[in-house]
């Protein structure tokens, strides 16, 4: 892909960000100029800007460090991928994190107005319109993070170099929002700004043809099917007096399955049972049960469906 020319093209100074219409078919690649730079990324849906990337199901599906060959997922109710990862030659990326902000410059250091990601990709995003409101977190690319044993999460420097970059496919027009994190008194980026080049070129037939397919389902829903598709312009909450709840399945009915197990499989179950449960025989076969349900189907116990080869 270097080789192609690129049709459009901007080198991002420190400090700022920059919105691009990145249609359905083309692709974001997010490079470094000096290395060591982390970038701040955001993506909305350029038709409705209520869907946009969310870090929250995409770490569910891909765990804390999204690398090649995983998707950028919207949030609940859409759950759609948006972008596709084609390629990631420094392979270190982050959705654990929340962007940096004015406040926590000046709650940690006392720099009142400071550089900072959320206030770039504000400024960034009003290009078209949105507030500051809007900004949602940061898929944070070239950020080394961990996660220790007890939990803590703590972020580690980087040794991303000139010419690292990531490519983006869009998967559905959105609205490609990159900003270069302020965070120069971090280690985010080794306690540094450099600049990162952007650029955006035509997929071929064979790259579009390599991308995995992802599930269509009914639970993908739009605002054609919310009970209340109006987005509300007004900002204070007030009670609708004609409301009637309506949850899924409630009220909820339990039902009690006889499960007959030979001498042989009654061992078997005594010698896996958790002692979590008890003497309940219910709960603790339901454990078993289920437990080999997400060993079998879903995507490294993350709760989340297996991508592709099922």
């Amino acid at each position: 892909m270097s080789a192609r020319e690129p049709i459009f093209e901007w080198e991002l100074q420190p400090g700022t960000g920059k919105a691009i219409e990145l249609r359905a078919g083309q692709i974001l690649r997010i490079e470094q100029v000096g290395g060591g730079q982390c970038v701040d990324f955001n993506a909305f849906n350029l038709h409705d800007y209520k869907e946009f990337m969310h870090c929250g199901r995409t770490r569910t599906v891909h765990g804390f460090n999204p690398t090649k060959g995983t998707f950028m997922w919207s949030q609940p109710p859409r759950e759609r991928a948006l972008l596709y990862i084609m390629e990631d030659t420094y392979g270190r990326n982050d959705v654990l994190f929340p962007r940096c902000s004015s406040y926590v410059y000046e709650a940690a250091y006392g720099f009142d107005a400071h550089t900072n990601c959320h206030d770039i990709q504000a400024e960034a995003q009003r290009e078209y319109g949105l507030t500051p409101d809007d900004v949602h977190d940061s898929f944070n690319l070239f950020m080394c993070t961990e996660v220790t044993l007890d939990g803590r999460a703590t972020i580690t420097r980087q040794a991303s170099k000139a010419g690292d970059h990531v490519d983006l496919l869009a998967l559905a027009d959105v609205l490609a929002i990159p900003n270069v994190c302020g965070a120069d008194v971090m280690r985010t980026s080794n306690f540094g700004l450099k600049p990162i080049k952007l650029q955006v070129f035509e997929a071929t037939e064979a790259e579009l043809a390599a991308v995995p397919k992802t599930p269509i389902l009914r639970s993908q829903r739009t605002p054609k099917d919310f009970r209340n598709p109006v987005i509300k312009a007004d900002r204070a909450l007030t009670r609708d007096p004609a409301y009637v709840p309506e949850f899924t399945n409630v009220p909820l009915e339990t039902e009690t399955l006889e499960i007959e197990l030979t001498p042989e499989e009654a061992a078997l179950f005594d010698s896996v049972r958790l002692p979590v449960h008890g003497d309940d025989d219910g709960a603790a076969l339901r454990d078993v049960l289920f437990s080999w349900w997400e060993s079998r189907f879903l995507a490294a116990s993350s709760g989340a469906p297996a991508i592709g080869d099922r």
